[in-house]
Parts: C-alpha cells; sequence; structure tokens
C-alpha cells in the first residue's frame, strides 16, 4: 500500500475520533448569562493528570507505533504503526457511556477488565471502544487497520488495546 494510503487511512482514524467525540448541542431561546457555579462530580476533569498521548505513548512502546500526535485542544492522540494501523486514544471528562451509544446506533455493550464500556464499528476498517470513567467520562479507543485484508481485526485489536488501558484509567463517580 502506498505512503498516500496509509496517510489517508490515519486520517480516517483521526477524523473517526474526532466525529465520535463531537458533542451535539442545541439552541436555546433566551438571553445568555453566566451558568452559577458548581462543584458536582460532572464538572470535575477525571482525566485532568493524565495525557492521551503520553499514555498512548506508553502502552504502544516497543511495537513500532510512531510517537503519538494530538493535533487538536482536546485531551486526544493519534499514533500509527505503518504497514498495520493506527491507534486513537481520546479521554473526554464530559460525555459517558449514553453519548457514545447515541452517537454509534448498534454500539453494543461489553465489559473491559470488569468495567463498563461499549464497541461500535465506526468504518470498514475502524472500530471504536469507549470505557466508562464514571457517569459523564470516558475514555475512547478507535483502531483502523491500514489494510483492507486486516480490517476484522480492528475490533480485537480495539478491545485487546483497551484492556492494556484501563487498569489506568480513574474510576469516576
Amino acid at each position: 500500500m502506498s505512503i498516500t494510503n496509509r496517510a489517508r487511512r490515519a486520517f480516517v482514524g483521526a477524523a473517526c475520533l474526532a466525529l465520535l467525540l463531537a458533542g451535539c448541542t442545541s439552541t436555546i431561546a433566551g438571553t445568555p448569562s453566566p451558568a452559577a457555579p458548581t462543584s458536582s462530580p460532572a464538572s470535575k476533569d477525571v482525566f485532568a493528570e493524565l495525557n492521551a498521548c503520553r499514555l498512548l505513548d506508553d502502552l504502544t512502546a516497543g511495537q513500532g507505533f510512531n510517537p503519538g500526535e494530538n493535533k487538536s485542544p482536546r485531551n486526544q492522540c493519534v499514533a500509527v504503526k505503518p504497514d498495520f494501523a493506527s491507534y486513537a486514544l481520546a479521554l473526554d471528562p464530559v460525555q459517558g457511556l449514553n453519548e457514545f451509544d447515541t452517537a454509534n446506533p448498534g454500539a453494543t455493550t461489553i465489559p473491559v477488565n470488569g468495567r463498563r464500556a461499549m464497541q461500535a464499528d465506526v468504518t470498514a476498517s475502524a472500530c471504536a471502544v469507549a470505557v466508562e470513567a464514571g457517569p459523564h467520562a470516558r475514555a475512547v479507543v478507535v483502531v483502523t487497520m491500514v489494510r483492507y485484508s486486516d480490517n476484522a481485526q480492528a475490533c480485537p485489536n480495539a478491545r485487546a488495546f483497551a484492556e492494556k488501558l484501563e487498569p489506568h484509567l480513574p474510576t469516576g463517580s
């Protein structure tokens, strides 16, 4: 496969990750005013101590992946292993599994090391696994395979990576 095709697949993986993390907004009529401060657990960033790129690099060390890259202000990262796959990790302190389920019709509930998680096919070559880190927080792994002949490995690879990731995640509350 050419470098151009591999780059396109890596870009597709990153784009899938961005779509998975995109929140829906709605318009509300009225005059805007500042929100009252809150100390609820939903407002706390359970991932404040974690950096997606450092975590991704640590978990893929020695496996031939390029260093992870974050090209957005979000706590997310993508690492590419040439001729194999791109692995993306997003630590989302705002959206939980309910939002993942809504954004991914057909997603299935799976356990990841005993923790609630969901899995969804995002494209023919990509699979996402979202692991719960609290009622309003999740870590999302997206694996995008480079070769068409390897597409069936996207979900098993995403689940395996989520299992490696899970012990590093906060439990949330």
